[in-house]
């Protein structure tokens, strides 16, 4: 018998159906965050044709050049799930404060917090790129929600994922019961499962890390780099491929599907690490637990982590737990 065909709309009704008092506005809110990656994706493709190549010019809360691409995505987050009535608020990396819900429309049960167009630096070489979601459920009472609806501990996601542009578009979400992958086909215009039930592989492959900035490391992480690639004497190990895009959705995904680890850990440069919590750690963080990893920011979990400031920077090592716990071990040994 052929295999079914699963849309993401089915399978995010059947998941709902697994909790009796379910309303469908999660479902719904999921399903958004879908077509938002739809015309992301769309856009992605003709990029060259209709001019959304380069930069804007403008430099962005973060310091960072900002793309046009990233405005496109970033907008287009935001008019999906403004009128809808389903958030609260939202938080985008793109932006300095919380996003609040236009007046005249209901707000709703949920939080919504987003990096719109991860690794955009790699937008004009076409190479990939993504979008990284996580949502919370509101901790305010009614109204328009507020900062600390935002800065939730990654531990109480409410559901997590992201959405990859690459050779194909694939959408990868959990709301804590599996982790699931789903990829667009064009001819139809759904994203379809095709990577049901994903676990981080036993036997870790790859190491993802940018090595150019190894002088500015501490001696921890330095010796933990040098153990990863079977040059420690004391414990020599089979050393693992190296591979790095640049773009952390990118090297996160691949360490999803084939094994190992990704870490950008705080340096001279970044003394509280680059990449930033809410917006890229917690979400990549949730989904890796449930897949049977473990993110760490060198000390501790990152999940467990009580956000101060809406772009708060942390140190990341993701992937599978062991090389997670190895590199907390060398830290705690040599830092």
């Amino acid at each position: 018998m052929d295999e079914q065909i699963v849309t993401i709309e089915r399978h995010i009704v059947e998941q709902e159906r697994e909790y009796p008092k379910a309303t469908g506005v999660f479902s719904n809110l999921l399903y958004d965050i879908a077509l938002a990656g739809k015309i992301i994706a769309r856009e992605m493709t003709r990029a060259g044709l209709v001019g959304s190549l380069g930069s804007t010019g403008k430099i962005n809360v973060q310091h960072e050049e900002q793309m046009k691409l990233d405005v496109f995505a970033n907008q287009t987050i935001i008019r999906m799930n403004s009128f809808t009535g389903r958030l609260a608020a939202m938080a985008s990396e793109e932006r300095e404060d919380v996003i609040d819900i236009p007046r005249g429309y209901g707000t709703g049960r949920y939080v919504l917090v987003f990096d719109p167009l991860d690794g955009s630096s790699n937008i004009d070489i076409n190479a990939t790129v993504g979008t990284i979601f996580g949502v919370y459920r509101r901790r305010s009472e009614e109204g328009a929600g507020t900062l600390a609806d935002c800065l939730q501990k990654g531990r109480d996601t409410a559901a997590a994922g992201y959405i990859i542009y690459g050779s194909s578009t694939m959408m990868v979400y959990t709301t804590g019961n599996g982790v699931h992958g789903f990829t667009l086909d064009p001819s139809v215009g759904e994203f379809l499962l095709s990577h049901p039930n994903l676990r981080i592989p036993d036997e870790p492959r790859y190491s993802s890390v940018n090595h150019a900035y190894e002088k500015f490391r501490s001696e921890g992480i330095r010796r933990f780099g040098r153990w990863l690639r079977g040059m420690d004497e004391a414990d020599p190990q089979k050393p693992l491929s190296e591979r790095y895009f640049g773009a952390l959705v990118a090297d996160f995904h691949r360490t999803l599907l084939k094994g190992g680890i990704f870490y950008y850990p705080a340096d001279s440069r970044y003394p509280q690490g680059k990449l930033r919590l809410i917006y890229e750690a917690n979400p990549l963080a949730f989904i890796a637990e449930k897949a049977g990893g473990y993110a760490s920011n060198g000390r501790s979990n990152i999940l467990d982590i009580a956000p101060r400031a809406l772009h708060q920077r942390t140190p990341l090592f993701i992937g599978d737990r062991s090389l997670v716990e190895k590199a907390e071990e060398f830290i705690a040994e040599y830092d």
